[in-house]
């Protein structure tokens, strides 16, 4: 819960090892908590305003290789700095097992996930049969990996066409490839394993039957290390372009009840049978019938988590889910049950990048020359930047998250709404207008969309289906 404890009773400093939004809203919750930040950063972010009043260590060039995507710069930034304890944020090494292994070893607090518990949701086969042991409902597929095309060849035909060739060991899409006929499949098998040697070093596949026009749904879970685990509902987040979420929500809707209820309780049971500690998120797939079926499990939060915490609280107050993860890792119980948690409300989310929609989504670095910020009732919005700050070409391209919240659906579309109409950023195209022309369309309103194509805006130029895929 949000309320500052009397002293403070976990750690003194804590290595943000993340840039950006990520590091603003980490440093956020540190700060009320008497913790002090201390930001990991590259040359590129050395002199960014959102660190600028803090402790820095620079860590290395711009390019996140040699940077953010260093677990050795990192730890060694964690113990020159007298932090016993790091943040990994969400992307960059948030998910790596390694590097909570490195950290665990030097002394350094990972917030995170045991690495066992990363190394078992990082194996797609064995996650799915740790999942399904747990009570939920899986895709139908192979049970483990494929031993070459022939096999590929006879799963498919037990499961029938179309089928989607995955990647072992993958990730954000790659390593993935759809069969629709028994023609194409030695093609698709040929494509996969060599995009995933590339991308993973593991041309390992497995075999899932391909559910086509459905929903993204997850749920947001939270755990301790003496096996409590709680939800706080379930998120929808089918709005995606190529591989990447847009619009994110809470609850999900066209749920029915009793299939929201046996998923969540199956989720907590999994989430506590693989030993899991910390934040994490369940993603599943909606099919046309309403099943969800398990698709992979997120060893850390996500960027969405806002969404989740617009709605949650417990004994009356709200939840800051960082705030867990500080808790959770300094060893404490969680301070409520499930019980204890009440969900109020719907809540929507936009993720505003510096990016042309005009162009192709082109990334757009330059310097933002004006910013003004929507504010008013159930209006959140988190950011790093400010007036005067270069968007770097190295990095992703959030600006800011505008998050809204209301009684109902309804409200918090006409809000978000009203939010982005208030947002001025000027110097970089951003993907605002977007935003609103899929919040505006009735496809959107009457929540009639799927997997298959952007409500409002034109369909994504991947090429294929947005189903089943790997994001973050």
């Amino acid at each position: 819960m949000s309320a500052p404890p009397t002293q403070n009773t976990f750690f003194h400093r804590l290595l943000i090892a993340n840039r950006g939004e990520v590091a603003a809203r980490v440093a956020r919750t540190c700060l009320r908590l008497g913790v002090t930040p201390v930001f990991a950063v590259s040359e590129a972010d050395r002199d960014a305003a959102y660190c600028a009043d803090h402790e820095r260590v620079v860590i290395g060039p711009g390019r996140s290789a040699q940077s953010y995507l260093d677990p050795e710069r990192l730890v060694q930034a964690a113990k020159q700095s007298g932090c016993t304890a790091l943040h990994p944020g969400w992307g960059f090494l948030a998910e790596s097992p390694r590097f909570a292994a490195l950290a665990q070893a030097h002394g350094v607090t990972f917030l995170g996930p045991p690495a066992a518990a990363m190394l078992l949701m990082g194996k797609k086969t064995p996650a799915k049969r740790a999942m399904g042991r747990a009570g939920l409902t899986l895709i139908p597929g192979s049970e483990g990996i494929l031993a070459d095309v022939d096999d590929a060849k006879r799963v498919a035909a037990e499961v029938g066409y179309p089928v989607l060739l995955k990647a072992e060991s993958g990730g954000g899409g790659r390593g993935m490839r759809i069969a629709r006929d028994a023609d194409s499949i030695e093609q698709a098998y040929r494509e996969a394993s060599g995009e995933a040697l590339a991308a993973f070093g593991d041309d390992r596949l497995y075999l899932e039957k391909l559910v086509e026009r459905g929903r993204h749904v997850e749920i947001q879970l939270l755990a301790d290390k003496y096996g409590n685990v709680v939800h706080l509902g379930l998120r929808d987040c089918t709005v995606q372009r190529n591989h990447q979420k847009l619009v994110e929500e809470s609850p999900a809707p066209l749920l029915a009840d009793d299939e929201r209820a046996r998923t969540l309780e199956a989720a907590i049971e999994a989430t506590r049978a693989i030993g899991y500690v910390g934040a994490g998120t369940m993603e599943l797939l909606q099919d046309r019938d309403g099943t969800l079926r398990f698709m992979e499990m997120n060893t850390r939060l996500q960027v969405e988590h806002t969404v989740s915490e617009m709605r949650a609280r417990a004994h009356g107050e709200p939840i800051d889910l960082v705030e867990q993860q500080i808790r959770v890792g300094a060893g404490q119980r969680l301070a409520f049950t499930q019980d204890d948690i009440t969900l109020e409300g719907h809540a929507i989310e936009c993720r505003i990048n510096a990016e042309d929609p005009s162009a192709d989504f082109r990334p757009a670095p330059g310097r933002i020359e004006r910013l003004a910020l929507p504010t008013g009732e159930g209006v959140r919005v988190d950011t790093h930047v400010a007036e005067g700050y270069v968007v770097p070409p190295f990095y992703d391209s959030l600006l800011c998250k505008v998050i809204t919240h209301g009684k109902d659906r309804a409200e918090a579309v006409d809000r978000m709404i009203a939010a982005l109409e208030a947002l001025v950023i000027e110097g970089v195209p951003t993907t605002a207008s977007m935003h609103l022309s899929i919040l505006r369309s009735e496809a959107f309103r009457s929540s009639a969309y799927d997997t298959g194509g952007i409500p409002g805006w034109p369909p994504s130029p991947s090429g294929g289906t947005e189903d089943q895929k790997e994001n973050g």
